[in-house]
């Protein structure tokens, strides 16, 4: 690559579709880093993206991608400009004679900002505000949410801003403006401002019960759950996860070959899962999705540039990709003292980031499926040496399925996985 035909402008490139449906492509021709696929795989789900084909290699030193992209719905507003914007920012500042006269340092970590949201209850309410945020390129970082019995809510959402301007006036009455003219019906107050150290008793999160933290995330829990939110989807079709091994065909590469169902965020799980091992993904192909089902192609390497050729850490890379494509979250419906409680967890990236748009999609599968929420938080836990995002969600009894019903909860379960799950 000559170094007088690169600019700033190459960086990421987006070419919007056409025909509605149609992907869009974004092309990302940059310096290479560890885990930059994964990062920029991250930015992409944010965004409410669904990535439909791609194809990328790197030398070790650059990388070139290409992601077919296509929104999970069809009403959901992409903020292009901002999506290409995330990307560049993600992707390595250039050196020497490489560097692009209009590229800006990396920022610094984004400040946390409390938003705090004082309105009239009613359902669907917290999807909707939810909503707004995720298309104001927010990023939700803890919540508390509390209903009060003079049927009033008030929500605070701790958030880090996507696009770095939160501190400008611009930025905030662009915000307030788009709250009050969407929700001033129902608008008491909005109040946004730096989270500071008096907030940290908002952000606190209360600890797990044993019971549920061993229903939550033991090893028994994922063939239960396979089990339970297949209800109407071919079981034999989600139960296949083939994943190859193969050092033979390629004399500097191991070729790693992995079949299974289509899901939301898949190709982001992947390559989360190889951050985590310190792999190298020196050439990729994630193919379209035939039936419902997905075929991969990864030529990697460890970092230090070897085959992966220990059959030990084969094992544990297949069993750990094979468990997380199987259940990359887990849902459960528990008991809160007379209360009922939705729990949805995740694992945390290495690099300490939890999954995009949980949050979001939990929301909405509880507002179609008509049931309030009263409670709703998000926090850490930390077990079998990993650690979790979990979400939790206090339901209002006073809906159209009697939470005691085990049929009930089933229906509520599979309504919030297929959400997540894309399905």
């Amino acid at each position: 690559m000559s170094t007088h035909s690169v600019s700033s402008l190459d960086v990421v490139l987006v070419e919007e579709a056409k025909v509605p449906g149609d992907p869009s492509v974004v092309t990302v021709n940059c310096p290479d880093k560890a885990g930059l696929g994964c990062d920029l795989c991250r930015i992409i789900l944010e965004f409410g993206l669904r990535i439909s084909q791609a194809d990328f290699s790197t030398d070790g030193r650059w990388c070139y991608m290409v992601f077919w992209v296509v929104p999970y719905s069809v009403t959901h507003i992409i903020r292009w400009e901002s999506l290409k914007n995330r990307l560049f920012y993600a992707s390595p500042s250039c050196l020497g004679s490489l560097c692009f006269d209009q590229r800006h340092s990396d920022p610094s970590p984004n400040a946390l900002y409390l938003l705090k949201f004082c309105c009239l209850d009613r359902k669907g309410l917290l999807y909707e505000v939810t909503k707004v945020i995720s298309e104001l390129d927010f990023t939700i970082e803890k919540v508390k949410v509390m209903s009060t019995p003079d049927g009033r809510v008030v929500d605070l959402f701790f958030i880090t801003d996507g696009m770095g301007l939160l501190h400008s006036k611009e930025r905030r009455d662009d915000t307030f403006s788009c709250l009050i003219n969407l929700f001033s019906k129902y608008c008491i107050s909005f109040e946004l401002q730096l989270a500071g150290p008096e907030y940290e008793s908002f952000q606190a999160f209360s600890s797990l019960p044993p019971a549920v933290a061993e229903e939550l995330f033991s090893c028994g829990q994922l063939e239960k759950e396979s089990d339970k939110n297949t209800l109407e989807k071919d079981k034999t079709t989600l139960s296949k996860v083939s994943i190859t091994v193969d050092n033979l065909l390629s004399q500097a590469h191991t070729l790693l070959q992995i079949q299974c169902v289509d899901q939301k965020g898949l190709f982001y799980d992947i390559l989360r899962i190889s951050k985590d091992f310190n792999i190298r993904i020196a050439y990729g192909r994630f193919a379209s999705s035939v039936k419902g089902s997905r075929n991969m192609d990864l030529f990697i390497q460890l970092n230090d540039g070897r085959k992966v050729l220990d059959t030990k850490f084969q094992l544990h890379l297949c069993s750990r990709l094979e468990e997380e494509m199987l259940n990359p979250l887990r849902v459960i419906i528990a008991n809160r003292g007379p209360d009922t409680e939705l729990l949805v967890a995740n694992p945390v990236e290495l690099c300490g980031k939890g999954r995009p748009r949980v949050f979001y999609d939990v929301t909405l599968a509880l507002k179609k499926l008509r049931i309030c929420v009263l409670l709703a938080e998000i926090g850490r836990h930390s077990t079998h040496n990993r650690e979790w995002e979990v979400y939790r969600f206090l339901l209002d009894e006073n809906c159209k399925f009697s939470l005691d019903c085990n049929q009930a909860r089933n229906h509520i379960l599979d309504k919030v996985k297929r959400t997540l799950m894309g399905w």
